[in-house]
């Protein structure tokens, strides 16, 4: 895939990605030794950490390695347990011992390959030895079911007791082996989680005798997780998903000219390669030959298929519709666009939004918070309100299983990790969650002109005859002629907007700075502009008034001419894109300010603007101006978004609050330059953007307050008796999936309401 985002960082501050699933947070751990030979190649090196899935372990290891000389940071990919280390050689060999002392275990990442696909099945804890999956689950929670049933409908018989204690001893053995080593482990190690709590309270359940209601509690909370990982599964492969849109072969055209299909791991750049209609496109490529029209939606989130001919890109996993094409290969499988994109939305999964910080500060205080407040029931409830001790302990081991963060935890990776998936689904690149959560505070936008709210492509939108002397059929061709020997931007626009001829020019010469002249059929033809003809002494009064109005208009104006006068003019403008004029009203509607900042004259800009909807135009700014001008916008209106292309902006693109850059399918430049990157130059995915962040903060609070208030209110009811032990865990696993699927609603389709 394409380039990683790599940032010197503290070990306190280190980045992560993937989508924590909170099921399992803590695993078992072992002492897995680095070979010697590895130890001089840590710095850089990739680990293996087999019990690593979810959002709190990895806080665990950032903890046990903060403040270790030399460490410059850790990537983690928590949905393949991968960790990389980066940092001094002695520095990483201090950070594998801190983890593993910490209770983790860790393996360099070429010493167990194979464990790979078992690990990753074994997500969540299901364990090998006591059967996987939900069948085994399903079996604990019908003896747990037999169990309680014993002792509601036979509790006074003989053998009533011992049946139901082996009953409910077989149903936490097979839904809750992993969870009690795991949590013996935490709890050898001094952590709090769920694990920890959940074999503290069912174990102490079982001691006190309450044996029906410790096996329900395990059974249910082990469906429940099942069910969880499943869901935040979905999050996670919510974009990776995308990958699988790429074909794994391609048809190649060989030496002898035949065509053969082959891996698209094998296929060089530079090859040709071969796509019939209604098959995907391969790898990123350039037409070579023939005509057709492509569904770019799975890398631009263009609705409408795309018209290409030869020289047009095209990016693999897109559909070709209509005809058979031969395309130029320009990137290696691996490189692909849509490979790039989606291993950007990974990074920006490590990038940790505000409000998951403020999360993670808070749940490390809670957890702990009420395992002491559980602690104090315990231990005064029957000194202070006359309980039994019994029931005393009871209600303790009630509040650890209420006092489990997961739901808390959980709430906001998942929901991020959806709306950055809701976006990349759009054509749009948000790299961070921090960016995701940033923008609905946009108060103000600088839009450069070119690329931005122009086609970046300036065409021939209108010529004249200027007198009759010559007709118009031969003005055209020789004005043709002309502007195929010069590779000025202008010159190529009047080409390409002009019928092509055989009209050949002779002793071709270019004026710098004005045009260009050559001889046609014995005659000497000048294509220049206004300067050149007032050099020429060719300029009347009515040239000038026509020059003006083209001029006012934003156009650049080249004039065809003979030693006997001026025959044609030819007017070249960047026109606006159809989206534009929309997208600013929105962005107006929205209540954001749009500002023009372009290094264009002010006259072509005021143009563009006019016909864009914008007021504040600014022209003639060099990357310095805009820099000022992106300061004075955060001044005068508060946090500003600045558009371009990722490159002549970048000092603006930096300053601003997001950088956005426009039209980027396949740069890497822009990729890096910017925090929102908008693949389909359709301006309008901006307001989208912020659309999709206030919907964002909205969801991220409804989950704070969903897994914070249900847990307050179960707390309640448990302090005063109203509150079992089953009923926990539906508090504690209920706010879980509940803000697990409210989080998913982000990969919905946009709501415009919202």
């Amino acid at each position: 895939m394409a380039h990683e985002h790599t940032h010197d960082i503290k070990p306190a501050s280190v980045r992560a990605t993937g989508v924590p699933s909170c099921g399992d947070c803590c695993h078992p751990v072992g002492s897995a030794t680095v070979a010697p030979d590895a130890q001089q190649t840590l710095s850089g090196q990739r680990f293996r950490v087999p019990a690593m899935d979810c959002a709190a372990e990895e806080s665990e290891i950032r903890r046990a390695v903060e403040g270790i000389p030399g460490l410059v940071g850790l990537r983690f990919q928590l949905s393949e347990r991968s960790l990389r280390i980066d940092g001094e050689p002695q520095a990483a060999i201090a950070a594998v011992e801190a983890i593993r002392n910490s209770g983790f275990e860790i393996h360099p990442w070429p010493a167990a390959p194979a464990s790979t696909q078992d690990g990753d099945a074994a997500a969540h804890d299901h364990d090998a030895k006591t059967g996987t999956g939900l069948p085994r689950l399903l079996a604990a929670l019908a003896l747990a079911i037999a169990a309680e049933g014993l002792s509601f409908f036979v509790p006074d018989a003989p053998w009533s007791r011992p049946a139901g204690l082996a009953i409910a001893a077989a149903a936490i053995a097979l839904a809750g082996f992993g969870t009690f080593r795991k949590g013996l482990t935490a709890l050898r190690h001094g952590r709090l989680n769920i694990n920890a709590l959940m074999t503290v309270a069912v174990a102490g359940a079982f001691v006190i005798g309450q044996w029906p209601e410790a096996a329900m509690v395990m059974a249910l909370y082990a469906v429940a997780e099942l069910i969880e990982a499943r869901a935040v599964d979905r999050a996670r492969n919510a974009i990776s998903g995308l990958l699988a849109l790429s074909p794994e072969m391609a048809d190649l055209r060989q030496a002898d000219g035949t065509w053969k299909s082959v891996a698209v791991a094998e296929v060089p750049i530079g090859a040709t390669v071969r796509v019939r209609p209604g098959e995907r496109v391969a790898m990123d490529g350039v037409v070579t030959e023939g005509g057709t029209s492509i569904d770019q939606a799975p890398v631009t989130g263009e609705s409408l298929p795309v018209d290409k001919s030869p020289g047009d890109a095209v990016y693999a996993g897109t559909i070709n519709q209509t005809g058979t094409i031969e395309c130029r290969v320009t990137a290696a499988a691996s490189q692909s666009t849509l490979a790039r994109i989606i291993h950007a939305v990974e990074q920006a999964q490590g990038s940790r939004a505000p409000t998951q910080r403020f999360v993670d500060r808070f749940a490390a205080i809670y957890t702990p918070a009420v395992f002491v407040l559980a602690l104090a029931v315990a231990i005064a409830g029957p000194w202070l309100f006359g309980w039994t001790v019994l029931a005393a302990v009871y209600k303790a081991l009630v509040l650890l299983v209420i006092a489990c963060p997961c739901a808390l935890v959980i709430a906001t990776p998942v929901t991020v990790v959806s709306g950055l998936a809701s976006a990349a689904r759009r054509g749009i690149l948000i790299k961070g969650g921090v960016h995701l959560e940033q923008a609905r505070l946009l108060k103000a936008i600088a839009l450069d002109k070119t690329g931005t709210i122009t086609e970046g492509k300036p065409r021939l939108v209108e010529w004249q005859m200027l007198t009759t002397s010559v007709p118009k059929a031969r003005a055209e061709h020789i004005a043709a002629a002309l502007a195929a020997h010069s590779d000025h931007p202008v010159s190529r626009a009047i080409a390409a907007g002009l019928t092509p001829n055989s009209i050949e020019a002779r002793s071709f010469a270019a004026l710098s700075g004005r045009g260009i002249e050559a001889d046609i059929d014995g005659e000497r033809y000048v294509l220049g502009n206004h300067r050149l003809i007032e050099e020429r002494g060719q300029c009347s009064a009515e040239i000038e008034a026509v020059l003006h109005r083209h001029e006012q208009a934003g156009r650049s104006v080249s004039l065809l001419a003979t030693a006997s006068g001026v025959v044609a003019l030819f007017a070249v403008a960047d026109t606006i894109k159809p989206s534009s004029a929309a997208a600013i009203d929105e962005l107006k509607a929205m209540g954001i300010t749009p500002v023009m900042l372009t290094g264009d004259n002010q006259t072509t800009a005021e143009a563009i603007g006019r016909e864009a909807g914008l007021t504040d135009i600014r022209g003639n700014l060099l990357p310095e101006d805009k820099l000022a001008a992106i300061q004075a916008m955060q001044k005068q209106y508060g946090a500003t978004a600045m558009t371009g292309d990722g490159i002549n902006d970048a000092p603006a693109l930096a300053q601003a609050d997001i950088g956005v850059a426009m039209g980027a399918a396949g740069t890497d430049i822009a990729m890096e330059a910017a925090d929102v990157v908008v693949m389909n130059d359709d301006l309008r995915r901006i307001a989208e953007t912020v659309r999709l962040s206030r919907r964002t903060h909205a969801v991220l609070w409804q989950n704070i307050a969903l897994a914070l208030g249900i847990k307050a209110a179960f707390l309640v009811l448990a302090l005063f008796d109203n509150a079992s032990m089953w009923m926990a865990v539906f508090a504690d696993m209920g706010a879980s999936l509940l803000v697990v699927f409210n989080g998913l609603r982000l990969l919905r389709p946009e709501r415009r309401e919202l």
